[in-house]
């Protein structure tokens, strides 16, 4: 989903509480990431993968020149014979340390196994993130969680692109009052995609 596709969405999601919503969960992630410089875990469920939202989240540290916000995807079957960044298993959560953010993403139950693991990376001092079902034990262990229940108004996918693309649109809280390029562009998208000022 491009810039003016995710602008002509946040129109017609006005007023609803999912703009906020998904502002504020992609504050809390950038937030931890930025504020300890990166270490972004980032897993599903052994039936469901995020690839989409890693593939948006690189997409987005690159533009933004937010390099903490590209993720280190996890993966239930991770094999030693796949490629590097396909060959992460669930022992980097363990290993997981003060300084990093999980972000778990689970459209249904994570299960015990997945459970056990985030909650040793939260007792270790990792930052966990959940994003999916509203699974209650997840739920209880993350610092910020965003449910995204079925029959909700907006599918998880759609949730993903909002807070992948409010992650990169977040102000560095850096030095200069000049606007990044990326900003600027989204402005433009929305500015272009507004439906024309009434005549009188």
């Amino acid at each position: 989903m491009d810039a003016v596709r995710v602008a002509l969405l946040r129109e017609v999601l006005a007023g609803t509480e999912w703009l906020g919503a998904t502002r504020r969960f992609a504050g809390a992630l950038r937030g931890s990431v930025v504020s300890y410089g990166g270490g972004l875990l980032l897993v599903g469920t052994p039936e469901y993968e995020p690839w989409h939202l890693a593939a948006h989240l690189v997409d987005e540290a690159a533009w933004s020149g937010t390099p903490e916000l590209a993720p280190t995807l996890v993966r239930h079957a991770a094999r030693p014979t796949d490629p590097a960044h396909l060959a992460v298993g669930l022992g980097r959560i363990e290993a997981a340390r003060r300084g990093e953010t999980l972000l778990v993403v689970a459209p249904g139950e994570p299960g015990g196994t997945l459970l056990e693991r985030v909650h040793d990376a939260r007792r270790s001092g990792a930052t966990v993130l959940a994003l999916g079902s509203g699974d209650h034990d997840l739920s209880a262990m993350a610092h910020e969680a965003l449910p995204v229940r079925e029959g909700s108004e907006l599918d998880l996918d759609t949730v993903q692109h909002l807070v992948s693309a409010a992650a990169g649109e977040n102000p560095l809280p850096t030095q200069t009052g000049t606007r990044r390029l990326r900003d600027r562009l989204t402005r433009l998208a929305d500015q272009l995609t507004a439906p024309p000022p009434p005549r009188w």
